[in-house]
C-alpha cells in the first residue's frame, strides 16, 4: 500500500464489507485503522486478500515516550534520526523539539526499545524522559572541551604560515594540517560516517567529503583550516541556540525550589517545593517568590505577578484571593494553602503549553522543511556535475573543477535556512509568555498579523462583569433615601442590590435596622426601615404598586438607553428614588479597541445583553457594531459567517457561552486565563490577565516575528546564493565558504533572538489616546 491507487482500491473493498464504520490511512507507514463493530477483524483480512492485500494485525500503537537526546542540536540530527526510525516496525509518529532537545515518540508498547538502539547506534545518548518525574530547572548543558579545538587551531595557523613560507606540500605542513583535522575534526569525521551509512547528506556528511577531497588533491593547509572553523562555528551555534533554550528554562527559574511549610505540630520548616502536600499551609514574607499555587489563609500583601500576567502593577492580595507560583510578594507576610503541586502550578502550565507550541511547526517552517528537502540533493548533485562535467567536455583542469565543486559541497546544507524558522519562533513565544501572552502554536503567532475582524465578549472582557452603582437619582426632598435603600439592598444577596450595597460602604452609608425582611421573586426586595415600609425594586414592582406615571417613565428609559439598569426605592405613595447600575466598562478597554482599530483590525461586540445595552457599551468603548441577544449558538453562526470572508477572524471570551465561537474562530483569545486549566488548555491564546491590550501587543509581536523570519530566509538563501556565484567565477575559497555557511547560520539565530527583546506589553507611547474636543 505505497500510494493513493492501493488506498482508492482498498477503500472501494472494505465499504462494501457491513459493519466497517471508519477507515484511516497512512501511506507513510503503509498502516489502515479500520474502525468496525464486527466480532473480529476476519471479514476486513478476508476482503483485503480477495483484492491481492496481505494484510498483517497490529495492537494499537497508544504508548508515547519522551526521549531527552543531549546532542540533538540542530536539523542535522533531526534528519538522521527520522532516516533512521521512520518506517521502523511499531513507530507511527515522531514529534521533534530541538528547542528541548526531545523526541515525542508515538509507538507500540514493545518498540521502544529498538527505537532508542537505532538512536544510540548514530551515536546520539538517548535518555527516556519519565512523565511524572519533576521539572528539572537547571540547565542541561554539555561542557565544552577547548583544548582539541585550541589545539585545532594553532595547527591549522601553523600549517598556513608554513605554506606561505615553504610553498608546495612540504612535510612539516601536511603532518600539521592532519593534526588540527585529527583533533578538532574527528567528532565530524564520525558523524560524517553514520551519515553516509544511513544514506543522509548532511552538513557533517558533506563537510567529510570536502575536507577529504581539499586533502587529496593538496590543499593541506585549506583543509585544516576548513576543519578548524567549522568544528568551532559548532559550538559557537550550539552556544547561541543554548539562549533559545534558556527563554523558556527562564520561566522555570522564576518559582523557588523550596517553601517554608506548617508542619502537624505548628512549627514551620523549609521543604523542597516538589514535596508540599495539597492543603498544605505555606507561609511567605516580604519579598520572597511564591513557590506554588494557593488561596491566602490570613494577611495582606501586595503581589508583583508580572511573571504570570505581565502587570505592570503590584496587585493588593487579601485573605481568599488566589496567588500564583513564581510571583513576588513585595510588602506583607501572608500564609496560603497550597491549591496545586509543582508540576500542576499555573506556571508549569504555561512552560508546557510553551513547550508543546515548539514541536508545532509552523507555516514558515514547514516551507522551509520541505524547501531543504530538495535544496540539498540538488545542489550535491550540481557539485558532482562541477567536478566530472567541464574537465569530460571541455579538457578543463580537473583540479581547478573539482575544487569549485568542493566549495559548493561546503554550502550545500541548508543549516542556516532551517534553524532559523525554530529559534525565531520560540524566541516569539518566550518573549509573549513574558509578558502574560500564552501563544499554543506558531501558526497562531504567524498569523496574528493577519487577523482582520475581532469579535469580542461583552461581560468580562470589554467590561468589569461584575455591576456597580452608577447613579443615585433623588426624586424625594427626604436625605435618608441611600441609608434606607443601602439598608436594604444589603440584606439582599442579587448582584444588583449587592452593587448598591458595595457604593454606600465606599461612601460611608450608615445601614439600618431592618424589620419584616422579605424577597419579591423577579421584582426586588421589601422590609421596615425607621418605621416606614419600603420596597427596593424594578420599573414592574413601581408599576404593580402604582407609582409609576409618564415623568417617571421617560426617566428609566433615559437610563436604559445608556446600558444601565434602574433600581427604585418605594414607599406606599411614591418613588423616593432611583439608582442605576451597570457593569462598568475597564479603562483598558478603550485603549485596545483604539489601538486595534490603529492596526487595521475590525472590531464587533457580541453579548447577550438586550440591544440598548450592548449599543451604549458599544459606544463607550468606541466599537461601531454591536449585537445584542445573542446566544451561544448566535455567537457562533456570527464567527462562522465571517470566517473565510474577512481574512482571518479572532474571537475574545471568558465564558463557557463563548467556547463555541472560541473554537470556529481562526484564532479564539481567552480572557484571565491565569489559574484557569481550561482557558489554557483550550485557547489558542490564552491573555493571562483581564487586559485586552495584551491583544494589540500581540499582533505586533506577529508582524515583527513574520519580519524576522522573511529576514532570516533572505539571508540564509542569499549569502548562499552569491557564494555559488563566486565559486563559478574562481573567487570563492573553501574557508569562505564556511565561514559564509557557518556565519549564516549564526547570523540568523541572533537575529531570531532579538524577539527577547521585543517592546514592553503595554508601551502608552505606541497609543495615541484621543482627547475630548
Amino acid at each position: 500500500m505505497d500510494c493513493p491507487t492501493e488506498e482508492a482500491l482498498i477503500r472501494d473493498r472494505l465499504d462494501k464489507v457491513s459493519g466497517v464504520t471508519g477507515l484511516e490511512f497512512n501511506l507513510m507507514q503503509r498502516v489502515l485503522s479500520v474502525s468496525h463493530n464486527l466480532p473480529s477483524s476476519e471479514p476486513v483480512e478476508s476482503a483485503l486478500t480477495s483484492i491481492g492485500m496481505k494484510a498483517s494485525r497490529q495492537e494499537a500503537a497508544d504508548a508515547t515516550t519522551v526521549l531527552r537526546i543531549a546532542k540533538m542540536d540542530c536539523p542535522t540530527e533531526e534528519s538522521l534520526i527520522r532516516s533512521k526510525l521512520q518506517g521502523m516496525a511499531g513507530v507511527t509518529d515522531l514529534q521533534f523539539n530541538l528547542m528541548q532537545r526531545t523526541l515525542t515518540i508515538r509507538h507500540a508498547p514493545d518498540a521502544i526499545g529498538p527505537a532508542v538502539v537505532a538512536i544510540e547506534a548514530l551515536g546520539l545518548e538517548t535518555e527516556v524522559q519519565r512523565s511524572d518525574e519533576p521539572r528539572d530547572p537547571q540547565v542541561r548543558q554539555t561542557k565544552t572541551n577547548w583544548w582539541p579545538m585550541v589545539v585545532s587551531g594553532v595547527a591549522a595557523v601553523v600549517a598556513e604560515g608554513v605554506f606561505w613560507l615553504h610553498g608546495g606540500n612540504h612535510w612539516a605542513v601536511v603532518v600539521l594540517a592532519l593534526v588540527s583535522i585529527s583533533t578538532g575534526g574527528l567528532s565530524t569525521y564520525k558523524k560524517g560516517w553514520i551519515a553516509l551509512k544511513t544514506r543522509n547528506l548532511n552538513m557533517n556528511a558533506l563537510m567529510s567529503i570536502a575536507v577529504t577531497g581539499g586533502m587529496l588533491i593538496g590543499h593541506w593547509p585549506e583543509a585544516a583550516m576548513v576543519m578548524f572553523l567549522f568544528a568551532l562555528a559548532e559550538v559557537i551555534e550550539a552556544k547561541s541556540l543554548d539562549r533559545a533554550r534558556n527563554a523558556i528554562r527562564g520561566l522555570m527559574d522564576l518559582a523557588p525550589a523550596t517553601a517554608t511549610v506548617r508542619q502537624a505540630d505548628g512549627t514551620w520548616k523549609e521543604a523542597p517545593a516538589k514535596d508540599v502536600a495539597l492543603n498544605a499551609t505555606v507561609r511567605v514574607r516580604p519579598g520572597e517568590r511564591i513557590a506554588l499555587d494557593g488561596l491566602i489563609t490570613s494577611g495582606r500583601s501586595a503581589i508583583d505577578q508580572a511573571p504570570i500576567t505581565g502587570e505592570s502593577l503590584p496587585v493588593e492580595k487579601a485573605e481568599g484571593d488566589q496567588v500564583f507560583a513564581g510571583t513576588i510578594n513585595e510588602t506583607g507576610s501572608f500564609e496560603f494553602r497550597v491549591t496545586a503541586g509543582a508540576n500542576d502550578s499555573t506556571l508549569a502550565r504555561i512552560i508546557h503549553a510553551v513547550e508543546s507550541a515548539q514541536g508545532s511547526r509552523a507555516p514558515t517552517q514547514r516551507f522551509v522543511d520541505q524547501f531543504a528537502k530538495v535544496y540539498t540533493p540538488v545542489v550535491f548533485v550540481v557539485a558532482l556535475l562541477v567536478a566530472v562535467v567541464p574537465p569530460l567536455a571541455l579538457g578543463s583542469d580537473w583540479f581547478d573543477w573539482v575544487y569549485k565543486a568542493l566549495v559548493l559541497l561546503v554550502i550545500a546544507c541548508p543549516c542556516a535556512l532551517v534553524i532559523s524558522t525554530p529559534v525565531t519562533i520560540v524566541s516569539g513565544l518566550a518573549a509573549a509568555a513574558r509578558r502574560g501572552i500564552l501563544i499554543k502554536g506558531g501558526v497562531y503567532l504567524e498569523d496574528g498579523r493577519k487577523l482582520k475582524v475581532l469579535a469580542l465578549d461583552k461581560t468580562g472582557t470589554l467590561t468589569h462583569g461584575k455591576p456597580e452603582q452608577t447613579d443615585f437619582v433623588p426624586v424625594s426632598d427626604k436625605s435618608d433615601v441611600p441609608s434606607w435603600a443601602s439598608s436594604l439592598a444589603a440584606r439582599s444577596d442579587h448582584p444588583v442590590s449587592r452593587a448598591i450595597a458595595r457604593r454606600a460602604e465606599a461612601d460611608g452609608v450608615p445601614l439600618l435596622e431592618v424589620q419584616d425582611f422579605a424577597a419579591l421573586p423577579g421584582r426586588g426586595v421589601r422590609g421596615r426601615v425607621a418605621g416606614h415600609m419600603l420596597h427596593l425594586g424594578n420599573h414592574r414592582l413601581a408599576e404593580e404598586r402604582g407609582v409609576s406615571d409618564s415623568h417617571l417613565q421617560s426617566r428609566l428609559e433615559a437610563l436604559e438607553q445608556q446600558g444601565k439598569t434602574a433600581v427604585l426605592l418605594m414607599d406606599d405613595a411614591s418613588v423616593l428614588g432611583i439608582f442605576a447600575v451597570a457593569d462598568t466598562v475597564k479603562d483598558t478597554s478603550r485603549q485596545a479597541v483604539l489601538d486595534l482599530h490603529n492596526l487595521g483590525i475590525r472590531t464587533l461586540m457580541l453579548t447577550g445583553d438586550n440591544q440598548h445595552t450592548a449599543q451604549a457599551i458599544a459606544q463607550q468603548v468606541g466599537i461601531s457594531e454591536a449585537r445584542g441577544d445573542q446566544l451561544p449558538e448566535d455567537k457562533l453562526a456570527t464567527i462562522e459567517g465571517l470566517v473565510g470572508h474577512q481574512g482571518r477572524v479572532g474571537m475574545v471570551g471568558d465564558g463557557i457561552n463563548d467556547s463555541p465561537a472560541l473554537a470556529r474562530a481562526d484564532i479564539g483569545f481567552a480572557m484571565g486565563a491565569a489559574g484557569t486549566d481550561t482557558a489554557i488548555e483550550t485557547a489558542d491564546v490564552a491573555l493571562m490577565d483581564d487586559d485586552l491590550r495584551k491583544i494589540p501587543t500581540f499582533v505586533r509581536l506577529s508582524k515583527r516575528t513574520a519580519a524576522i523570519l522573511g529576514q532570516n530566509i533572505l539571508l540564509a538563501l542569499g549569502i548562499k546564493a552569491v557564494f555559488i556565484v563566486l565559486t563559478f567565477t574562481g573567487d570563492a575559497t573553501m574557508w569562505m565558504a564556511v565561514f559564509a555557511d557557518m556565519g549564516a547560520s549564526l547570523l540568523v539565530v541572533f537575529n531570531g533572538l532579538r524577539l527577547l527583546h521585543a517592546a514592553p506589553a503595554h508601551d502608552a507611547r505606541a497609543v495615541p489616546v484621543l482627547q475630548p474636543a
